[in-house]
């Protein structure tokens, strides 16, 4: 049966509404059907949430190649640069569960175009910078506001709103638009820090941001009802969405309730842990950790964009996975692979590109953000309408994780000579997230007083 002769009144499979039987067609004054369009406006957005996504990656992912040339420069020492990256990312994850709900009270469409016009910002004034507290200031406080402004919780929100037929494979796609925005940014800036200084490299990070604000703005749009359609693969109509909260009010409403509840600190704890050992660690430090091996920078760099290849894999697949395996047996999984990997990367680390370290950039590439599709669905499972809001705030713990690790890694490096210390621990964290999705998965959503406590509206 094709899109346009459904039964009467029904919708599609693809959630579009169709004519209603003989009587559309019915008499020479009865109107004549709009087709519908072949591809479903779902996609487009999804396209859009993709491009922004990326975007925000290759964003974030520029002060790690400027850690050695902003050393060089300025004298700064790896622990005062690193607590620079702390801010960004704890502001990074303190902004996601506010913009879940800002989207919800004043748009996707603004609070997304005014995140990237703040990293623009920020990225353009660490031109003139002198002093530490500056960089904290433009790439901590600015760059780190706007993109957390477009972190997970806005994928989560394009997700639950225009799809619910392949929500874990569209939510693994825009989690892999991070490692994919590595990809095309890593390269590109270790090459312009290199051959042209740092300075050019955020020019360009801020004019990027500005660009990607325009098809924002003509192609987004906020709800499937805006367009007379249903979310991709619905059957009926989706409830009104929840208004009347100011967003501070309600995202701290949300978290009021789900902090009552043992599964949203089963998930924010392991959440934190794989913010710690993947942003925080990896993506901080990997590169002036391989640089300290006597590896270039460029081709550090490539090795990160290279994790970054693999990731795309590795999360659409993880996403594909949620769809049909139990989630939190998934995330069990992945944390343990992660910790083996972590605990053997100190071996691997050459002056040149050897088959060890390349091994371990596959295998760690293809867990890198797997953990993501996943724990979206146990939001989702737990926690209803407020999903967003809650991943929102589990991100924030993820990013607090980040930083926490972003700063000590740094410090550690200064005092001892060498991330060892680094590495090891991460791996040990791994081991204690496997043990909280465990108690996750022994207390399902079933689970009585934190079933009930989690869907107070």
């Amino acid at each position: 049966m094709n899109e346009t002769d459904a039964p009467t009144g029904r919708p599609t499979p693809t959630g579009r509404p169709t004519p209603a039987g003989p009587s559309a067609s019915a008499g020479p004054s009865a109107p004549t059907p709009v087709r519908a369009p072949r591809v479903h406006y779902a996609w487009v957005v999804a396209g859009v949430a993709l491009l922004v996504l990326l975007g925000s990656a290759g964003f974030r992912s520029t002060p790690s190649l400027m850690m050695d040339a902003l050393h060089t420069e300025f004298g700064w020492s790896m622990g005062t640069i690193s607590a620079a990256t702390s801010v960004n990312l704890t502001l990074y994850g303190l902004t996601a569960p506010f913009a879940a709900a800002l989207m919800d009270r004043f748009g996707v469409r603004l609070v997304v175009v005014c995140a990237l016009l703040t990293i623009s910002v920020g990225a353009g004034l660490t031109m003139l910078m002198r002093q530490p507290w500056q960089l904290m200031l433009c790439w901590g406080v600015l760059v780190g506001l706007g993109s957390g402004s477009m972190a997970g919780a806005f994928a989560t929100t394009i997700t639950g709103r225009w799809f619910r037929a392949r929500q874990g494979l569209v939510t693994g796609v825009l989690t892999a638009a991070g490692a994919a925005g590595n990809l095309v940014f890593l390269p590109l800036g270790a090459w312009l820090v290199e051959q042209h200084g740092w300075r050019t490299a955020v020019v360009v990070v801020s004019l990027a941001a500005s660009a990607v604000a325009v098809p924002v703005l003509l192609l987004m749009r906020e709800r499937p009802a805006d367009l007379g359609l249903l979310p991709y693969g619905a059957t009926e109509p989706p409830p009104a969405p929840v208004g009347g909260d100011r967003a501070l009010a309600r995202s701290l409403r949300v978290l009021r309730e789900a902090a009552r509840t043992r599964a949203f600190w089963l998930l924010a704890g392991s959440f934190a842990i794989c913010g710690a050992t993947t942003a925080g660690l990896v993506g901080t430090h990997f590169i002036p950790a391989a640089h300290d091996h006597g590896m270039p920078v460029t081709t550090a760099a490539s090795l990160l964009a290279l994790i970054g290849v693999f990731d795309v894999i590795g999360t659409v697949a993880s996403g594909w996975f949620t769809d049909r395996l139990d989630a939190g047996l998934l995330l069990i999984v992945y944390y343990a692979l992660r910790g083996l990997s972590l605990l053997v990367l100190p071996q691997l680390f050459a002056g040149s590109l050897e088959p060890p370290i390349l091994a371990f950039v596959i295998f760690y590439g293809l867990d890198w953000v797997a953990t993501v599709p996943p724990t979206v669905a146990l939001c989702r499972r737990h926690f209803g309408e407020d999903a967003p809001i809650v991943f929102g705030w589990a991100l924030a713990c993820h990013q607090i994780g980040a930083a926490v690790v972003a700063g000590l890694a740094g410090f550690a490096r200064d005092a001892l000579g060498d991330y060892d210390l680094a590495w090891y621990t991460a791996g040990g964290l791994c081991a204690v997230a496997v043990l909280l999705c465990l108690a996750l998965r022994e207390r399902g959503p079933e689970g009585g007083r934190e079933r009930t406590a989690a869907v107070v509206s």
